[in-house]
């Protein structure tokens, strides 16, 4: 398996209308925004796109229109993995795969439904593999939701050796277990993307192929800048580390409508509307549309610096 499904990949935002359906046309904006930005590849249809609340004909509208919309210019990867039994799962999974994506990404909590171990991950594993297309690449998504089930060393081998594997977005956290399966994947093309703002700059360092954080739905090119430099020795390397990793302190605050209305002052899309975020975040969250201004203050001040050097 060769296809690339690393570097900066933003884990896509559903635009929705007021009116709680899919907004196409905001999607379509979304998509070029990302590729303006220096996406290297888009996961659609993941926890940030609101999977969990999508039904099954959205997911798999989505990601065609997603696949449509990227015209072969970045790989697209998808998961919407969402369902228990293994019937709903073979028929959601084998749904996604048919529509058009570079890679199938499977969700780790529900390859081992009530976290029994490494056998029920195997057998769950097991089951996918029998059922998905042999000649399409596949990922691994530790998920937060509905629980973080993250892998173990063993599980990531029984992973890398089926070669089918082209990556893992890394849920851990930890800078050790990024670096030691970043080991553990060798030269098997089996990608250990990092999606945690604290440690990106350390986990690129130490062999994280990208990023694939919530901010890449705020600030992708500064992170695109950052892995292109994140073992440069200066000082605007070591500022852009510092200001995304407080900038990402505020994703509690409300995401994904958080990105959603950031979006809307960017003018990607209308509505803020989410189905995750049923809540007016302003009121919750007191002082969140300051915290944004300054988000995007420091951002524009950052790729100004980046232009100056250029």
């Amino acid at each position: 398996m060769t296809k690339n499904a690393h570097g900066i990949v933003p884990v896509m935002l559903t635009p929705l209308t007021p009116d709680n359906c899919i907004d196409w046309e905001g999607l379509e904006q979304l998509v070029e925004w990302y590729i303006q930005s220096g996406a290297d590849a888009l996961f659609a249809v993941c926890q940030s796109s609101e999977m969990q609340k999508l039904s099954l004909d959205e997911r798999i509208a989505l990601s065609k229109k997603v696949v449509s919309l990227a015209r072969g210019r970045l790989p697209v990867i998808a998961s919407g993995h969402i369902s228990e039994s293994p019937e709903d799962q073979r028929t959601e999974l084998m749904a996604m795969a048919d529509t058009g994506i570079d890679a199938l990404v499977l969700v780790t909590n529900r390859l081992d439904i009530v976290h029994s171990g490494t056998e029920a991950f195997r057998c769950g594993l097991k089951a996918v593999l029998s059922c998905v297309p042999n000649d399409l690449a596949l990922g691994l998504y530790e998920c937060p939701a509905p629980y973080r089930r993250l892998l173990t060393d063993e599980e990531f081998k029984i992973c890398r050796d089926t070669g089918r594997f082209v990556t893992l977005k890394d849920v851990s956290c930890d800078l050790e277990t990024v670096k030691r399966r970043v080991a553990l994947s060798a030269d098997s093309g089996f990608a250990v993307v990092n999606a945690n703002a604290a440690i990106a700059a350390a986990a690129m360092r130490e062999g994280s192929k990208g990023f694939a954080g919530v901010f890449t739905n705020i600030h992708p090119d500064l992170y695109a800048w950052l892995y292109r430099h994140a073992t440069e020795d200066s000082v605007l390397r070591r500022e852009l580390e510092i200001f995304l990793a407080l900038a990402a302190m505020a994703e509690p605050m409300g995401y994904p409508g958080l990105a959603k209305v950031y979006h809307t002052r960017l003018g990607t899309f209308s509505s803020a509307h989410s189905r995750v975020t049923d809540y007016d975040i302003a009121e919750r969250h007191w002082a969140v549309m300051s915290l944004l201004d300054h988000i995007h203050a420091g951002a524009e001040r950052f790729r100004q610096k980046i232009a100056e050097r250029a």
